[in-house]
């Protein structure tokens, strides 16, 4: 490590998603990592580079979808051609992941490089980046020993809008990092509210550290056919329109990470850095601002407020008024108009469908 690069450690950064719980806001053409949601003039996409810059350098791999490739390239600029790969169509986080493992593992081939990759969610707002380092180094260091090392956060409240990790015995050799014992699916919050008493759970992130090597004959141990086609896109690009529409549709928890915990092969490092995924406008407001008043993500002199609590984005151009409302959700846009209540933001998705479904793509 010099000045803080971890020698051979490579950033893969998977953007998709479209982001439906902050319609409309966030769109499929215009998802919310291209957005800044943090009012930091840094969109939720540079935010990721350059928390991870100091660690990689420039040894990113971004994969996106062609329809946000222009963008992701004109938003970060210092990556050379090869940093974006452009999926043709959304197949999950575990093609997504995969193809880059697929990819780097070739380069370890070819260079000999000792490479450890890590991916991070180009959505998520981390503080404290220091605290985020440490515990990345952490993960390189038992990622070398082969292990898929997940980071797991440390939970604040009792959220059922996450999986979670449940921590076994320590890894020998390494100050924090546990075995994992098993991954476990959103709870109710009364189910979060044991897990929390116990100590022994943590927040899945999506977040996971390993040789790219290791990743591919993890899945290969489930899937032959799956890993097998990856390796061969990585080997002839030129293929990837060919051989992409094959590959299942899965996230890489679902295809990788739980059957691997199941035979004992992951590990996971705690961090105790704040995190959010930015989930919904619930998450946002809590995210800006101040619960005694309203907090406004946008220019504030086009927001007026009386005795008002909750969330205003005035992306519209025109001024917005709210009076006498508690926890109160406004999102004004060119072409839709948002109002809701912090307690329903999770059901903002569901307004996606029904334009879906009503054929108003052009909406979504």
């Amino acid at each position: 490590m010099v000045d803080g690069s971890i020698d051979g450690f490579w950033a893969v950064v998977p953007a998709g998603g479209a982001g439906t719980r902050l319609w409309p806001l966030s769109r499929s053409s215009s998802p919310k990592f291209l957005h800044d949601l943090t009012g930091q003039g840094r969109t939720l996409l540079e935010q990721t580079y350059d928390r991870l810059h100091p660690m990689v350098g420039n040894r990113f791999v971004v994969v996106t979808g062609r329809v946000h490739e222009e963008a992701v390239r004109e938003q970060l600029t210092a990556l050379g051609p090869d940093g974006v790969i452009a999926e043709p169509s959304p197949r999950d986080s575990m093609a997504a992941i995969g193809l880059a493992a697929a990819v780097l593992e070739r380069r370890a081939e070819e260079t000999g490089e000792d490479l450890v990759m890590g991916s991070f969610a180009a959505d998520h707002v981390i503080s404290d980046p220091a605290s985020f380092h440490r515990t990345v180094a952490e993960a390189v260091a038992a990622a070398r020993e082969d292990w898929l090392v997940t980071i797991g956060i440390e939970p604040t409240f009792p959220s059922s809008a996450f999986g979670y990790i449940r921590q076994g015995d320590a890894l020998p050799g390494h100050e924090r990092a546990r075995v994992v014992a098993a991954f476990v699916e959103k709870p109710s919050v009364s189910v979060a509210e044991d897990y929390l008493a116990t100590g022994a759970y943590r927040w899945n992130a999506g977040m996971f550290v390993c040789r790219p090597g290791v990743l591919l004959d993890l899945l290969a141990r489930e899937s032959p056919a799956f890993a097998s086609t990856l390796r061969a896109i990585a080997a002839a690009p030129d293929r990837l329109d060919e051989l992409w529409p094959g590959l299942p549709k899965i996230a890489i928890d679902h295809a990788v990470a739980e059957p691997a915990a199941a035979d004992g092969r992951v590990a996971t490092v705690p961090g105790s850095f704040g995190w959010d995924d930015v989930g919904d406008f619930d998450s946002l407001a809590t995210l800006l601002g101040d619960a005694e008043k309203c907090s406004v993500l946008g220019d504030p002199s086009l927001v007026l407020t009386q005795q008002s609590t909750g969330l205003v984005v005035p992306a519209s151009g025109r001024v917005v008024a709210v009076i006498g409302l508690d926890d109160v959700v406004v999102v004004d846009t060119p072409d839709g108009l948002l109002v809701t209540t912090r307690e329903r933001a999770q059901d903002v998705k569901a307004i996606v469908a029904e334009l879906k479904d009503q054929g108003r793509a052009e909406l979504t």
